[in-house]
This record gives structure tokens, sequence and C-alpha cells, in this order.
């Protein structure tokens, strides 16, 4: 095989002294969060105003978000909620999110605060979207720190290298669909079409962000088996 996308041996990064480490994975959602957030403020005008409405939005979104997560990861998949079952549900940083209760609750929580500052719910739907996917895209970055969300077997030259932790399906040394970078991409793409059209033609408020599914991917996504103590976010 000529070349391979290596995988991170770590995906923690230790600091000095009684210090807890920092997980790549939470330091790459950060990033998406900012990515959203200057995206959104930059089409909504760049004014001050429109930054706090913005920041306004991300705090109570995320947060929103996080709780509809679980409570999404809680309900569909109890069997994985750590015993006791009162406890293991709030501990939200054991693993466990679902994205689509993310999106519901955080959904909710933005339109919310849009609501109140008396502007366009679609209109503020519309400007946030190309920044949602961006964060997406920035996201999926976190999958690759910690070696999941990859396809199937290939030897193409961006095959995917897994270490054995993480495949336990396959022979040592194969390599994978890199599933996360392929969703990365179609996010990307998503944006730059979301912005050029939005630029170019006159669409009327809400119907220009569509899903961007994994479904329309040709290649099966594969989570690597975890223990309750490091279960997959999905």
């Amino acid at each position: 095989m000529l070349a391979t996308i290596p995988s991170p041996s770590t995906g923690e990064f230790d600091l000095p002294g009684p210090l807890p480490p920092v997980h790549a994975y939470g330091l790459t959602l950060l990033l998406a969060i900012v990515a959203a957030i200057v995206l959104a403020w930059w089409r909504w005008g760049r004014r001050s105003e429109d930054l706090d409405l913005v920041l306004r939005i991300a705090v109570w979104g995320v947060a929103a978000g996080i709780i509809g997560a679980r409570l999404y990861h809680v309900v569909t998949s109890w069997d994985e909620v750590p015993e006791p079952k009162w406890k293991g549900a709030l501990e939200v940083w054991e693993g466990g999110l679902g994205v689509w209760g993310g999106i519901l609750f955080g959904v909710l929580a933005g339109a919310w605060v849009v609501k109140r500052s008396g502007r366009s719910v679609f209109e503020a739907m519309d400007i946030v979207a190309p920044g949602l996917l961006l964060a997406q895209a920035v996201g999926r970055l976190g999958n690759w720190w910690n070696q999941e969300l990859y396809g199937k077997p290939t030897d193409l030259p961006w095959a995917l290298e897994i270490d054995d932790a993480h495949n336990q399906d396959y022979a040592t040394g194969t390599t994978f669909h890199p599933t996360f970078l392929y969703e990365m991409l179609w996010n990307l793409l998503g944006v730059v079409v979301l912005i050029v059209v939005a630029r170019r033609w006159r669409i009327r408020p809400a119907l220009r962000g569509a899903p961007v599914r994994r479904r329309a991917l040709p290649v099966n996504v594969r989570r690597p088996r975890r223990s309750r103590t490091a279960a997959a976010r999905r």
C-alpha cells in the first residue's frame, strides 16, 4: 500500500501537575462550536448586536443540545447506561450522546432565544444552517481522534489505519474507508452550496438547509465496540 491515513495513538493530552487530561474529542467539539458562531455572525452582518444574539443562541442551544443528546441516548440505549441507572443517566462524561436529541433541543432553544429578541426565527434558521454543517464537519475530526466512524475494509490510498483496540472484527493491519472524512468533505460541500445559493437566488426562508445524513454515503459506518465506560458518541 502506497499511502494510508494514520490514526492517533491516543485521544488525550496530559497536563502538568494534578490537572486532569484533556480529551481531543472535547477540544474538537469546542472548535466546532466556535466555527459555527463565527460563520453565523459573518452571515448575519458582523455587527456587535448580531454577535450578542449569536452568542446567546449558541449558549442556550449548546446547553439544551447536551441535555437533549443525553436524554436521547438514555431513552434509546437504556441497556448501555451504567448502574445504578439513576446515577449513570447523569454521567455525561462517561460517553453516550444522541445527535438527534441534541439537534431537537438545540433548535428549540435557539428558536426561543430568537423569538424573544424580536427577530425572525425562519431568517435565523437560514443564517445559522451553514454554520451547523460547518460545525458537523469540524466535529468529524473528533471521530478520527477516537478511531471511530470508519467503514468497510479497503486498500485505497486514503485508507484509514485502525489499531487492534478499536478493530475487533478484522485481522491486524486491516485498513478501512475513512467514513468520518467522507462526511466531513460532504458537509463542507454543503456549506459552500448553501452560501452560494443564498447569494445567487432568493429562496423562501427555512427551505435552504437540508439534512445531510450518513445514509447518503455509499459506505457502511462502523464504530468499534466499547465498554460501558467509553460508550460511543453517536
